[in-house]
């Protein structure tokens, strides 16, 4: 029987190994899997490469890792949001690489690694300081860039519900980057609200299918951890 949920977040964390890339779904707090990014704190396992739309604000989530010195390089779209004091004090310091990623670029990157595309020619960044080190060509007299896939060990989603084969739904703009993220990865460890028998999810509901699903945790598991 297949059977994909977790009973604690630190079971579904022994995934992440030293020297992981792992991607961090979510855009802002919105689709954020914070309880997953505290279990990831807790596990300790550093040198990691983060893939997140964003280099964290405060202490809390992605900040907290920066904090921590678990984090060695970033693959971002805006790293300088609001509160991104940890990562502006170890950029200055020269203490974690960045690699900035147009937004759009980001999640194409994203999409190709899941669905094994091996790049793909885009106009954007051609002819700036983000096309160094790139091929590039004119194809009917524009300038592309070429970029490869953005694939990842582990992915770190968020979800609104989830049934025990993996199958996921999200609540409107909380979907963001999960989906993509959570088809670019070896491992994907999902954060979920609620979880639902198997087949009370509407098919027109699921945005990721549980073949992209290796754990399911619900909340209220790392309520039980963190008490």
């Amino acid at each position: 029987m297949i059977d994909k949920i977790r009973h604690t977040m630190d079971e579904a964390m022994a995934a992440v190994f030293p020297g992981a890339t792992v991607m961090v779904g979510g855009f802002g707090p919105s689709g954020s899997p914070v309880q997953l990014l505290e279990a990831l704190r807790r596990h300790g396992a550093g040198d990691l490469t983060l893939i997140s739309n964003n280099a964290g604000v405060g202490d809390d989530g992605i900040g907290s890792l920066l904090r921590d010195g678990l984090v060695r390089r970033i693959v971002c779209t805006y790293p300088r949001s609001s509160g991104s004091v940890w990562f502006e004090k170890l950029y200055a310091a020269g203490a974690i690489e960045l690699e900035v990623v147009p937004q759009g670029t980001f999640i194409e990157r994203m999409r190709a690694a899941g669905t094994g595309i091996g790049g793909f020619f885009t106009p954007t960044g051609y002819g700036t300081k983000l096309a160094e080190g790139k091929e590039t060509r004119v194809i009917d007299g524009r300038g592309y860039v070429f970029e490869k896939p953005l694939p990842a060990d582990v992915a770190l989603v968020k979800a609104l519900a989830a049934d025990r084969w993996g199958n996921l739904t999200y609540r409107s703009a909380g979907r963001n980057f999960n989906t993509s993220m959570a088809m670019a990865a070896k491992v994907t460890i999902a954060e979920v609200e609620q979880t639902a028998p198997l087949g009370g999810l509407s098919p027109s509901l699921i945005a990721t299918p549980g073949i992209y699903v290796t754990h399911v945790v619900p909340q209220e598991a790392a309520l039980d951890e963190t008490a």
